[in-house]
C-alpha cells in the first residue's frame, strides 16, 4: 500500500507529537493516507494506543541503519517526515533514499555541518528524481525564515525594492529544550574536534550557500557580543538558534535569486530588556554563551552533561508546558535609502515540541498539497525558498502562527 505521507521516528518523543497532530488534526482514513514508522513494531503500537488512533493506522517497521528497507519504506510515500537525529549520526540514509527514490522529504535539522557536506551530494540525486529535499522545518528555522520572508514580500510590495539589512530580534521565548535538540548540538561539537573544516562551516554565515549555490555575500553583524538595539530600543545578546537560521535565511535568499540583494546583511538576537537591568542580562548572555562554547568543546564535558545533566533524546516537557509555551520575534529592515519596515511573528505552543510539530506536520502537507513540482522541482531546499508565502498562509490558518506588519 502507498501512503501520501510518512512520520519516521513516531515511536520517539517529538515524533509522537507529530503522530498525535496528525490523528487531530486530520484523522485517519480520511483525505489524508498517512502511517507511522520506526524500528521497533511494538513501540510504534503503544504510540497509536497512547494518542488514539485507531487500530487501522498503518505500522511500518524500518531501522534507520539499514538502506535497503529505508528505500522500500519511502518508496512508498509522497512525503516523509523524520524526527530521527542527531541527523548527522542517524539521518543519511534515510534522505539519500529519499533524492534517489523521488520522495519529498522534511526534517527538524539543525546542523549547519552536516546540511553543509549532504546538500552537494543530494542535490544532483534529488534534481534527477525530482525528490524536494527540506531541511530546518521546525522551530528552527521556519519562524526566522518566513519572517525575513514575510519582511521582504511586504517591503517588495510597497517600495519596488527589498530591505538591504534585517534584524530578527527573539522578544519572548518560553519553552524548555529538547533532549534531540541538546543531542544534536553535542553531536555537532565532537564533529568539529574531528575535524576543523566543521568548526569554520559553523562560523560562517554562507556554509549553506557556498556549496550549493555557489554564493558567498558580505560580512555580517557580529551576533556575539552584548549590544544596545537601536531600532527595538532595548540591550541585547547572543541568541543560540542564530547559527542555524542565519544560514537558512540566506540560503533562501539565493535559492530565490537574490531578490533581497546580493549585498543582503542579517542578524539575531535575543532581546533582553531596557535600562541598566537590560544591559546586565546582555552582558551576562554573552558571557554564557562564551563559556558554553569553550566547555562544550572539551569530550569529557560532553560526557558529564549526557550522563548527569542534560535531557535524553526522547525526553521533554510535559503537555501543559508545550500547551503554555509561545515565541515572538519582530524583525526590523530598512532599505538601502533608509526607510523601515517592521514584522512581527508569534506562534503558540513550547517551541521546540508543541509549537514544531505543527510547523513540520504542515511543512510537510504543503509539499503534497500546495506546492507542485513545477513550482518547486526536486532539489535540496529551505523551508522558504521550496513553499514562500504558501506555506506563511497555511501556517496562519492551521499551526497558531501570525505574521503581521507593524506599521
Amino acid at each position: 500500500m502507498h501512503y501520501d505521507l510518512i512520520v519516521f521516528g513516531a515511536s520517539g518523543f517529538t515524533g509522537r507529537l507529530v503522530a498525535d497532530y496528525l490523528n487531530r488534526r486530520y484523522g485517519v482514513g480520511g483525505e489524508l493516507s498517512w502511517a507511522m514508522a520506526g524500528r521497533s513494531a511494538a513501540k510504534l503500537a503503544e504510540v497509536r494506543a497512547q494518542i488514539g488512533a485507531p487500530a487501522t493506522l498503518p505500522l511500518l517497521v524500518a531501522d534507520a541503519t539499514d538502506p535497503q528497507a529505508l528505500k522500500q519504506l519511502v518508496a512508498r510515500a509522497r512525503v516523509v517526515i523524520t524526527t530521527v537525529g542527531p541527523y548527522q549520526r542517524h539521518g543519511e540514509a534515510l534522505v539519500r533514499a529519499c533524492a534517489e527514490v523521488g520522495t519529498d522529504y522534511v526534517d527538524l535539522c539543525g546542523e549547519p555541518g552536516w546540511m553543509a557536506t549532504m546538500i552537494p551530494q543530494l542535490q544532483g540525486p534529488a534534481e534527477r528524481s525530482g525528490a524536494r529535499i527540506t531541511f530546518s522545518c521546525g522551530f528552527d528555522s521556519i519562524p526566522f525564515d518566513l519572517g525575513v520572508l514575510f519582511l521582504q514580500d511586504e517591503a517588495l510590495r510597497r517600495y519596488g525594492e527589498p530591505l538591504t539589512r534585517v534584524g530578527g530580534r527573539v522578544l519572548v521565548l518560553k519553552g524548555g529544550a529538547s533532549g534531540g535538540t541538546i543531542a544534536s548540538a553535542l553531536a555537532s561539537y565532537e564533529a568539529m574536534g574531528r575535524d576543523p573544516e566543521q568548526a569554520r562551516l559553523m562560523a560562517d554565515p554562507f556554509a549553506l550557500t557556498a556549496v550549493t549555490p555557489g554564493f558567498r555575500g558580505p560580512a555580517q553583524p557580529d551576533g556575539e557580543q552584548a549590544a544596545f538595539d537601536e531600532q527595538a530600543q532595548a540591550w541585547s545578546g547572543p541568541f543560540v538558534m542564530a547559527v542555524i537560521n542565519t544560514k537558512n535565511v540566506h540560503r533562501t535568499n539565493a535559492l530565490r535569486g537574490h531578490p533581497w540583494g546580493r549585498d543582503f546583511r542579517y542578524d539575531e538576537r535575543l532581546l533582553t530588556g531596557k535600562g541598566r537591568q537590560g544591559e546586565r542580562r546582555a552582558r551576562l548572555l554573552a558571557r554564557s554563551a562564551w563559556l558554553q562554547e569553550r566547555l562544550l568543546g572539551f569530550a569529557p564535558t560532553r560526557a558529564l552533561l549526557r550522563r548527569f545533566v542534560l535531557p535524553k533524546p526522547g525526553e521533554g516537557p510535559s503537555p501543559e508546558q508545550q500547551r503554555k509555551g509561545r515565541y515572538e520575534i519582530v524583525f526590523h529592515g530598512e532599505t538601502a535609502d533608509g526607510r523601515r519596515l517592521a514584522a512581527r511573528v508569534k506562534g503558540q505552543g513550547d517551541p521546540g515540541y508543541g509549537s514544531t510539530c505543527k510547523l513540520i506536520s504542515e511543512a510537510a502537507l504543503c509539499l503534497l498539497q500546495d506546492i507542485t513540482r513545477g513550482m518547486t522541482p526536486g532539489g535540496v531546499w529551505t523551508p522558504g525558498a521550496a513553499m514562500g508565502m504558501a506555506l506563511v498562509r497555511r501556517l496562519q490558518e492551521r499551526a497558531e502562527l501570525s505574521f503581521a506588519i507593524e506599521d
